[in-house]
């Protein structure tokens, strides 16, 4: 009697085991439906951002050289972001040793894209992997106070002035970005620089490349932008 029980048991357990499996496969394949459609109804075009670079600014307070730089970040369905960013550089130093001064006011210029490389594309938080090109043409002044032969006690000054340059280089970046409050984010990258080409004036002396950074010091760089998305 015992073993009858047992056994009608299992068959009712074995026939609702397997009418449940065309159930659960078809509630997956709507889930997956859902998923496809929840991206597909994502636009290509999801809105674009402008920033500005907070880092630059603090730089140029506390050193002789820095930059003012805005950015416009379009967003493609949350993945990839197509970036510019345009600034402004300057320098006005004078080095306490060997006197020389260096001037430059320019523009530079960056285009390039980053990728946002979070397994949730749509969450408030993004961790981008990017590149950029970038390009600067600029002018400096440079200058020594006059040196007096010992010999004939003759004057000579040494420098220049509105001498004409340029550099291109190219950069790696990696930052990340967080949504604060409504649309205003706040984020920090950090970039590889290679220079490509440059010319540094006939003195071949351009202390400060607009953009660039220290001339043949700069390899690494960073941002820290707030923005604000439209």
């Amino acid at each position: 009697m015992k073993k009858s029980v047992i056994c009608e048991y299992i068959s009712i357990l074995a026939i609702s085991l397997l009418t449940s499996l065309p159930v659960a496969g078809q509630e997956a394949a709507k889930g997956q439906l859902a998923d496809v459609n929840e991206a597909d109804s994502i636009a290509l075009l999801h809105g674009f951002a402008v920033g500005f670079d907070l880092a630059g600014v603090v730089q140029y307070a506390l050193a002789d050289y820095g930059q003012y730089e805005g950015q416009l970040r379009i967003n493609l369905r949350d993945q990839y972001f197509p970036v510019l960013e345009v600034g402004l550089g300057l320098a006005n130093h004078k080095d306490d040793v060997t006197l020389v001064s260096y001037k430059t006011t320019a523009p530079y210029f960056r285009l390039g894209m980053d990728v946002n490389m979070m397994r949730d594309k749509h969450d408030d938080y993004r961790i981008y992997l990017g590149g950029r090109y970038a390009f600067t043409y600029y002018k400096y002044d440079v200058a020594h106070p006059p040196l007096t032969d010992p010999l004939y006690r003759i004057e000579s000054a040494w420098g220049g002035e509105g001498m004409s340059c340029y550099s291109h280089w190219l950069e790696l970046s990696a930052g990340v970005d967080a949504k604060i409050w409504g649309p205003f984010h706040l984020g920090w990258s950090v970039r590889y620089r290679k220079r490509l080409f440059h010319d540094n004036g006939p003195l071949n002396d351009a202390w400060y490349v607009p953009g660039f950074g220290l001339s043949g010091n700069s390899a690494i760089g960073y941002t820290f932008t707030a923005s604000v998305d439209i």
